[in-house]
């Protein structure tokens, strides 16, 4: 593979990297799917083990070496260039030593994903990608077999959710639902349990539930704030909360998720 020295920022070629942002590089031309940024060799590494396929890597001087080992055999161009000239191009210092450019794969159907799980996680309208993120990385270590995003959620592919789960967004199937009348139809008659986290009155104790959780749970999760939608709510066969003390009403979403799902996991 070409390993290309960098001399001029406007090269075509460079235009992944030139500025772009997450929802442009979702439209990119010229690719069926888009595509997104894999910032560090372990999350490029990972990747790369998922079956994503690159379009080309920005490479600090001392990370070529890698990138080329990561890539074997692949016939994908390596552009190199100092840090300065590619903080330029980029708008932020590549601190971990490379970025790639990576075609978006094209999303599992809901039914692929839920066929073989017991435990996964619907994300409802969370729009901080640092929050995805987050999940993401709890979901992968703590252990939930899918996660199924809402439309208005934040994509996991965005640059910053990528970063902040360290690539497990890239190991963890997912894929995007619909209204929550089809999606609790999907989930049913794959033989789920819906359980919402939220503050009602008829919420039960998170130790309660997990104690006799059925064999398999969605676990649904709301958007920073507001919380689930009354829709959201009506859907779960169960709404479930997690004890608070010293007058604290609720946990970050992303704590939220890793408190339940490890309730969950035993």
């Amino acid at each position: 593979m070409p390993v290309i020295e960098i001399d001029d920022l406007a090269d075509p070629r460079l235009a992944d990297y030139a500025h772009q942002t997450d929802v442009a590089l979702k439209k990119a031309r010229g690719t069926e799917h888009g595509l997104y940024l894999a910032e560090s060799l372990l999350v490029f590494e990972r990747a790369l083990r998922a079956g994503h396929q690159p379009r080309s890597i920005l490479s600090l001087g001392g990370s070529v070496d890698d990138a080329l080992a990561a890539l074997g055999d692949r016939d994908i161009p390596v552009f190199v260039g100092p840090g300065e000239l590619l903080e330029s191009l980029t708008g932020y210092v590549l601190h971990r030593g490379l970025i790639a450019s990576m075609h978006r794969p094209e999303l599992p159907t809901v039914q692929s994903l839920l066929a073989d799980a017991t435990r996964i996680v619907v994300l409802e309208n969370v729009v901080d990608p640092t929050n995805v993120g987050a999940i993401f990385r709890s979901v992968a270590a703590i252990g939930a077999d899918a996660v199924l995003v809402t439309e208005r959620c934040s994509d996991p592919f965005y640059r910053r959710a990528i970063r902040v789960s360290m690539g497990t967004v890239l190991q963890v199937p997912w894929t995007r639902v619909g209204d929550w009348a089809s999606t609790r139809s999907i989930l049913t008659n794959a033989g789920f349990h819906i359980a919402a986290l939220a503050l009602t009155d008829d919420a039960v104790d998170l130790r309660s539930f997990a104690a006799t959780a059925p064999e398999r749970v969605a676990l649904v999760l709301g958007t920073e704030g507001e919380g689930l939608t009354i829709e959201a709510i009506a859907a779960a066969d169960t709404v479930v909360q997690i004890p608070m003390a010293h007058g604290i009403d609720s946990l970050n979403v992303a704590a939220t998720a890793a408190v339940a799902m490890y309730a969950l996991a035993g």
